[in-house]
């Protein structure tokens, strides 16, 4: 490390994306102080497993960890959880934390998302769920066997959905939009996803909204539906998406529009403060403007706001990635399809078994692609981000790897 390195690091907030950003700087030689804050009362955890092998009493919370207890203090790290960070003066260059003003020379906002609340349940009086956290899926995973009402058929709701059949229970899954995840994807794959649930037994509701609900005279809930109809279940999930955490960020002055605005260096716009993960808008220097929720953008972010911070210039331009699993069918996208969509979509593969790979095209250029159980794609996937379409990308009779030449 040069002369001129931040002696004093803090990172704000306890999820994958501080973690990471934690054991960058320490891999990347930085011998300074590390300060790493969370609201939640645990070491920073990994989120996927709570809505698969944690929610399906395959794996536990420990199993989560991003390091184990003692990876803190053999590195040096000051690890303070279960509270949260209180103010943030970015002139002084200090945080408070439980009446303790902590200073720092660079600091890392990685405060996350919080799940979307839907008022109407909240106050219903009935039994309802949201998934963010391990406390909630644990307690999720006590109702996984009865009747579940599960609102958003997005990927967190699918995956609920598939976790409680799996455990035997009864699921109804009610989407606003009548293709779920048709906007990333297009119809036909989410043609794929919606068949793979029916046939699973899920009651897919699409083009469906919940008008009202209670709490029902037998406990559980009494949801009354947009189509005419009323589903009693145990519990009721809300899965309706996250909102980034940027109140702190706001009353402290930095940018913030649907998250906390940073640059191609994942730099707000305070020099000394970077952001990382769910809460940074990230101004990509292919993509635009773009917030991604993913468990691979957190700790790739993480790693390059570190090395940024120790003085780095270069840009975040990782595509991102996403993957799912629910029942037998695992999943992998990779790529973004932007809010003004794509112009086509090649799909190779046999629909009947789910074994399939698809390239997304926008104005001639390949922008995403994804598989389904077909896992020697992966690499060509990637190798096709960026490209221009051309005979051979369009020619399904060859494979994705020929089709590269």
């Amino acid at each position: 490390m040069s002369q001129n390195s931040p002696q004093n690091i803090v990172i704000i907030g306890g999820g994958l994306a501080g973690a990471s950003a934690a054991a960058e700087l320490r891999d990347q030689g930085y011998d300074g102080a590390i300060v790493l804050v969370g609201a939640e009362p645990h070491a920073p955890y990994e989120r996927p497993p709570l809505s698969k092998d944690i929610l399906l009493g395959s794996a536990t919370a420990a199993d989560a960890a991003v390091k184990d207890a003692e990876w803190y203090e053999q590195q040096r790290v000051e690890l303070i959880t279960g509270t949260e960070v209180t103010g943030l003066d970015t002139g002084a260059r200090t945080i408070t934390v439980d009446g303790r003003a902590i200073t720092y020379d660079q600091l890392l906002v990685a405060t996350g998302a919080t799940s979307r609340h839907l008022p109407m349940v909240d106050a219903s009086g009935a039994p309802f769920a949201y998934l963010r956290t391990i406390e909630e899926s644990e307690a999720l995973r006590k109702n996984l066997s009865g009747r579940m009402l599960v609102i958003g058929a997005g990927w967190i709701g699918l995956e609920v959905a598939s976790a409680a059949r799996q455990a035997g229970g009864t699921v109804t899954v009610v989407e606003a939009a009548a293709k779920p995840l048709a906007g990333p994807m297009g119809e036909e794959m989410s043609d794929v996803f919606v068949g793979l649930h029916r046939e699973h037994g899920v009651d897919l509701r699409t083009s469906t909204t919940v008008e009202s609900i209670e709490h029902g005279s037998e406990g559980g809930a009494r949801a009354s539906l947009s189509d005419g109809t009323e589903v009693v279940a145990d519990i009721v999930l809300v899965a309706i998406g996250a909102v980034p955490e940027t109140a702190l960020a706001q009353a402290a002055g930095l940018e913030v529009d649907d998250g906390v605005l940073v640059d191609a260096r994942l730099r707000t716009s305070d020099p000394h403060v970077f952001a990382a993960g769910d809460v940074a808008n990230h101004d990509h220097p292919t993509l635009g403007r773009v917030r991604i929720e993913h468990w691979d953008t957190a700790i790739q972010q993480g790693r390059h706001a570190a090395r940024s911070m120790l003085g780095s210039e270069e840009a975040y331009t990782r595509q991102p990635y996403f993957f799912t699993d629910q029942y037998d069918l695992g999943m992998e996208y990779v790529g973004h399809v932007g809010p003004d969509g794509f112009d086509e979509v090649v799909i190779r593969g046999d629909r009947g078994s789910r074994v399939l790979n698809a390239l997304w095209i926008k104005d001639g250029v390949v922008v995403a692609g994804m598989h389904t159980n077909d896992w020697d794609a992966t690499d060509s996937l990637r190798a096709w981000l960026g490209r221009s379409a051309n005979e051979k990308t369009r020619d399904t009779s060859i494979s994705l790897a020929d089709s590269l030449g």
